[in-house]
């Protein structure tokens, strides 16, 4: 067991030791998560039988585990029986306050606050009004556009709702939600509007939602309300941004952390003053134009915002530090409505470190980036950052809202109800990729076979637990733990495979993925089992976290370090993706990152050998790399796992693997080998020391795999955006290197002073000059109309003389 800032050992011993003796006193109220003198009141005590025996009363199981940061949720606690007269007070981050009940099978239940933050927020609960709070938990509070659809009412027909008085779009508004959320009879619809106050980026800029008015007062909680909106009354009708709050009639308006129904946030326009009813186009206008003065005088968020990855390509395998923009996604059929001619779209994950800023980047169906210079499809950057950014609480921080304040309303300004679309566009210009710079990427898979950052691979297959990368730039680092190989009718085999990875940057959570004995794969979040019924992303210390719905791991951390976790043929498939700043500042198994693959047979006492040695020599490399319990990042909450990796040796070295599985002719599966593995080098190897296809083969496509990665993280030249000249047109929007653009000129004009051609070199420049379009001059229009002109008249004089020769003949 892995107890952070603890002798384990001690702890192991001390704490067995201390249970045999009676009378173990030590409770758990107020103490969940600690290491006590006589028991345990950390998670791993119910696997190693360890806790102390109110455990279970103290240490909150709750469910739901998760609800949106605008709170109003109910939440079970699953694990405690209350007493029916106990008055149930749930404290969040020991500051916010809301008032639980217990329901009438005496299971307690508690209300989410309205938060200004995402991630696991810890909690508290009393059972005296609030004179004590022993009992504790953790809360995850999500985006709110990433709570379920089911949690939400739903804007029926969202686009008119927030197109309503634009033209041609009236008539009644319909809200639909799930009335089985409450048990009243009755509900109040209530609308509430955001906004941040005081000076930007200064200590005074704070963060609001703020109770409007209530829009429908006692209705039937039938789950459906229908109306004609109307302009609100007095200051509320110049709130443009907001969402929609449905609340049981019983609670008084605007009262805070009560069970609520959240609808989408969205832009007001269905309850906007007369004037924007009566010109929409010169409302939004002038709207527009505020917010360009605005802008002018805020700073220059793009300046330290990443550059948008070259290709497509690029932009899905930077897994690291870019993610799929739900809102185009080709995996959803590329549905981009504010993105016409985009089939994709990515976000950068990490928000821009002073600013709090975030990139966008969108690419058409040929895999090349829209930039909003040559198309209003183009992606944008934003000031605030979709997800928001750590510490969140105040702006542009904010998850989901300050984006919307600063970048989405203003879109629907300047782009969606008025035509000003180009003030937007200069304002978020896409960026380019001149500056971009793909990571580099090392794998390990099978049984197990390692590609270095700088492309070295090599097999090693050692037993125990080991360093895969290290990293003094931000204390990064990443272990990995094998396990024998077994053969199909469960014999040992001479090999291994990774069967867990854990991993820590800076001070951030630590995150382990094994598989656990049924073979499934478990991620632990500081030892505990993560859940991701209910959220496959998480907003975590120091790092994002996702899991695919077939369980594919990537763990981002705000280095812009990527790992990427899968599991494959009972073993694990990893790759580790790291930015150029890391170049020289790695070490481990993968070696050192530095383009240079002669060093990375680097020992732990920073002595080389040849890139040409032995498998015995690679394996005692590989032992080197073996971790100590001092420093193990790694989860020992099984009897197995205390006797095999925490007592027994981190290497063990008494277990020797097959270094040259030989193949021999009379071998059976020989054939069959070689239909399902080719010359896959790696395939043939598991095949032979498993006698296993389907690891083999698991192998095999792992290897595709990485080698499709490294060809996707080529670099790329851009050139950068060219433009046309004035009054002429370009043939093409590809910028990168061998692209060559034409330019042409409208009528009446001519090219001059530049090339008609130029191509993206090498050097990142672009071929030739930039040409202009002129207006052709008078005098050569004077002789073209004059060589028309004489044309006519010669044609003319020879008409003429003929009917003359004529009359003369006919005389």
């Amino acid at each position: 067991m892995k107890f952070i800032g603890l002798d384990v050992s001690f702890f192991i011993l001390s704490t067995l030791t201390a249970l045999w003796n009676a009378g173990a006193e030590d409770s758990c109220a107020q103490r969940c998560g600690e290491l006590l003198g006589t028991c345990s009141c950390q998670v791993t005590c119910q696997s190693l039988g360890t806790c102390c025996p109110d455990y279970k009363e103290f240490c909150l199981q709750i469910s739901p585990y998760s609800g949106s940061l605008m709170g109003g949720k109910d939440f079970l606690i699953n694990n405690t029986a209350f007493d029916p007269s106990s008055k149930l007070k749930c404290r969040f981050k020991k500051e916010i306050t809301t008032s639980g009940y217990i329901d009438k099978d005496g299971k307690g239940h508690c209300i989410s606050p309205l938060l200004y933050e995402t991630g696991f927020i810890p909690f508290e609960v009393s059972a005296d009004a609030g004179s004590t709070f022993p009992y504790s938990g953790t809360w995850l509070s999500v985006h709110h556009s990433k709570v379920s659809d089911g949690e939400k009412c739903t804007l029926v027909n969202e686009t008119k709702w927030q197109y309503y008085g634009t033209s041609n779009i009236g008539g009644n508004l319909t809200l639909t939600w799930t009335r089985q959320t409450f048990e009243t009879t009755h509900v109040n619809i209530e609308v509430w509007g955001y906004q941040e106050t005081g000076d930007s980026y200064s200590e005074n800029w704070m963060a609001e939602w703020k109770y409007l008015y209530t829009l429908a007062r006692e209705t039937p909680n039938t789950g459906k309300y229908s109306f004609f909106p109307v302009p609100a009354e007095g200051n509320y009708s110049t709130w443009d941004y907001g969402i929609l709050r449905i609340i049981p009639s019983n609670y008084f308006d605007g009262q805070s952390n009560i069970p609520s129904i959240w609808s989408p946030d969205h832009a007001l326009a269905w309850h906007l003053e007369k004037d924007f009813r009566n010109d929409p186009n010169a409302w939004a206008t002038a709207k527009c134009m505020e917010w360009d003065r605005k802008e002018e005088l805020l700073p220059n968020f793009k300046e330290e915002i990443i550059d948008c990855p070259c290709t497509l390509a690029q932009a899905r395998a930077d897994t690291g530090r870019f993610h799929t923009d739900y809102g185009c996604d080709i995996e959803k059929g590329s549905v981009c409505t504010y993105h016409p001619g985009a089939v994709h779209c990515v976000r950068a994950i990490q928000a821009s470190p002073q600013y709090g800023a975030g990139q966008q980047c969108c690419y058409d169906s040929t895999g090349t980036q829209i930039l909003t210079y040559d198309s209003t499809g183009g992606s944008t950057p934003d000031r605030g950052h979709d997800w928001g950014s750590p510490p969140f609480l105040k702006p542009p921080r904010i998850p989901g809202f300050s984006h919307w304040l600063y970048d989405v309303i203003s879109f629907y300004y300047c782009c969606l109800w008025s035509e000003n679309c180009d003030f937007y566009m200069k304002r978020r210009p896409s960026s380019d990729c001149r500056t971009y710079r793909p990571p580099r990427a090392a794998s390990a898979f099978g049984d197990p076979h390692f590609f270095t950052f700088d492309g070295l691979n090599f097999t090693f297959n050692g037993l125990g637990e080991y360093t895969l990368v290290e990293s003094d730039l931000t204390s990064l680092r990443v272990q990995g733990r094998t396990q024998q190989a077994h053969f199909p009718n469960g014999t040992g085999a001479q090999g291994t495979g990774l069967s867990a990875v854990a991993m820590q940057e800076n001070n951030s959570d630590v995150i382990e993925v094994r598989y656990s004995e049924d073979l499934h794969l478990e991620v632990l979040l500081n030892q505990r089992v993560l859940n991701f019924s209910e959220q496959t992303w998480m907003d975590l210390k120091g790092l994002f976290l996702y899991s695919t719905p077939d369980q594919n791991i990537t763990v981002m951390f705000s280095s812009g370090s990527g790992v990427e976790i899968r599991g494959n043929g009972g073993f694990l498939t990893l790759t580790i993706l790291l930015p150029e700043k890391f170049m020289n500042h790695t070490w481990g198994l993968f070696g050192v990152m530095n383009d240079n693959p002669q060093d990375d047979y680097t020992f732990k006492n920073k002595t080389t050998m040849s890139v040409h040695a032995s498998p015995q020599q690679v394996f005692e490399f590989g032992a080197s790399w073996a971790i100590e319990n001092g420093t193990s990042l790694f989860t020992y909450d099984s009897e197995f796992l205390l006797d095999s990796f925490f007592y027994g040796d981190k290497h063990n070295a008494s277990f020797l693997p097959v270094f040259s599985p030989p193949e021999d002719p009379a071998d059976p599966q020989l054939e069959e080998m070689v239909s399902h593995c080719g010359s896959d080098p790696f395939c043939r190897f598991d095949v032979l020391t498993t006698r296993n296809l389907q690891v083999g083969n698991s192998t095999r496509l792992s290897h595709q795999n990485h080698k499709l990665l490294v060809e996707h993280l080529e670099p790329v030249i851009s050139c950068g955006w060219l433009g046309h000249p004035t009054n002429g047109r370009k043939n093409s929007t590809n910028y990168l290197l061998g692209s060559t653009i034409n330019f042409t000129c409208s009528e009446g004009y001519e090219l001059t002073g530049g090339s008609q051609e130029r191509t993206c070199q090498v050097s990142g420049a672009w071929s030739g000059e930039t040409p202009q379009c002129s207006q052709e001059t008078a005098i050569k229009q004077v002789i073209v109309i004059g060589s028309v002109f004489g044309l006519v008249g010669l044609a003319v004089l020879g008409r003429l003389g003929y009917l003359c020769t004529k009359k003369s003949v006919h005389k």
